[in-house]
């Protein structure tokens, strides 16, 4: 089973001047290849700051575009990992051996962990569709 597992930030940690010393990048870097010596992790990346980003609010039939920063948000999304695990312990265990924030610091950090549902368990959709895909999935995307 696959997992997401986000790293969340709010608008306030976004904004500030902190830059984090090298060995927090060292931990994460180990830490990421400890999950691919594994096999478990599929895809990682940090996201660039919502002052880059839009939103986009879908209303009847119409869309509306919103620039970022998002300052009214509670919290975002900074950064994920996709891990392949065989349980939600494994994801769990896995999100319990993240290394940010550094031992001995006061900053407090978020990971949200979610199972990425599965082509089968989407009852609603018609067969074709899934097949669709399925075809796609195949193609790397």
């Amino acid at each position: 089973m696959r997992y997401l597992m986000s790293i969340m930030s709010t608008p306030e940690s976004e904004t500030t001047d902190y830059e984090n010393p090298p060995e927090v990048y060292e931990a994460m870097a180990a830490y990421n290849d400890e999950m691919i010596k594994a096999g478990v992790l599929l895809t990682g990346e940090g996201l660039a700051p919502t002052s880059e980003g839009a939103e986009i609010v879908f209303r009847g039939g119409e869309a509306t575009v919103t620039d970022g920063p998002f300052t009214e948000a509670k919290e975002f999304i900074a950064g994920y990992w996709v891990l392949q695990v065989s349980s939600h312990e494994e994801a769990l265990e896995w999100a319990r051996r993240c290394p940010h924030p550094p031992a001995g610091s006061d900053a407090v950090l978020k990971l949200q962990l979610r199972r990425i549902a599965e082509l089968e368990e989407m009852d609603e959709m018609p067969e074709e569709l899934k097949e669709r895909e399925r075809e796609l999935r195949s193609q790397g995307y």
